[in-house]
């Protein structure tokens, strides 16, 4: 255990596209460590119980401002808001019904929660963290629309950043590189695209999902007090070979 049990006893956190993947990883140790969690996303397509702690899943489409709105009254109060629901459809983002599709998802979605939540963050001097990607540092080529969404949420971090800090709210995101989700299962399957990636990458393995999540968990602690406006990367060292 990286952190003490109880780091976070006593914090209500939220994690949109927690039902899966590196979101479900982030509820996880959120609750592990103490917090109570809302798990907000679709549905699983595999369900399993949670493991840690007190997780309350919610059905949310980041998409509707009406669901974002209606999910932000029924919340009480809120320390830890992390933004993490997301989508990537390779090579079809060209067309542009695709690429609008994931611009709301990633980037409108991050910003509908963030300033549906705002008042109670406020109330709890809280924190969000939004989820960048290594192409929020430069391009991919099959994917226009999820580079151009993760660039928007570099920049989007950084205003927010100055824009809630009269609300003592810090706003800092995570950058992961290549990690072992199933997103990216069919590139680690194939030895002459999964070499190249770890042949560039100074740690020579994929990360995990918990790799973020403990990175999260460093930027939602009193660790960090001082930091805002921040895009960490989470990549094994992949961006600076």
């Amino acid at each position: 255990m990286s952190f003490r049990t109880d780091l976070l006893e006593g914090k209500t956190a939220v994690v949109t596209g927690g039902t899966q993947g590196i979101g479900r990883a982030i509820v996880e140790a959120l609750a592990g460590l103490g917090a109570r969690v809302y798990a907000a996303g679709l549905p699983s397509t595999n369900p399993e119980p949670y493991h840690q702690g007190t997780v309350t899943e919610v059905t949310l489409d980041v998409t509707s401002q009406e669901q974002v709105d209606a999910f932000a009254k029924s919340v009480d109060n809120i320390d830890i808001l992390v933004n993490c629901a997301g989508i990537i459809v390779r090579t079809e983002e060209f067309k542009l019904p695709v690429f609008e599709r994931v611009i709301d998802v990633n980037l409108t979605g991050t910003m509908r929660l963030c300033e549906a939540m705002r008042p109670l963050l406020a109330a709890s001097s809280g924190c969000i963290v939004n989820m960048a990607s290594m192409l929020s540092f430069f391009g991919g080529g099959l994917v226009p629309g999820y580079s151009a969404s993760k660039g928007g949420i570099a920049q989007l971090t950084k205003s927010l950043a100055i824009a809630y800090a009269a609300d003592t709210i810090r706003v800092n995101a995570v950058a992961p590189g290549w990690i072992a989700t199933p997103l990216t299962q069919a590139l680690q399957n194939d030895e002459s695209r999964a070499r190249p990636i770890l042949d560039r990458t100074p740690l020579k393995r994929w990360g995990t999902p918990e790799d973020v999540a403990l990175a999260v968990i460093f930027l939602c602690s009193d660790a960090s007090s001082f930091m805002t406006g921040v895009i960490m990367p989470v990549d094994g060292g992949y961006m600076v070979t």
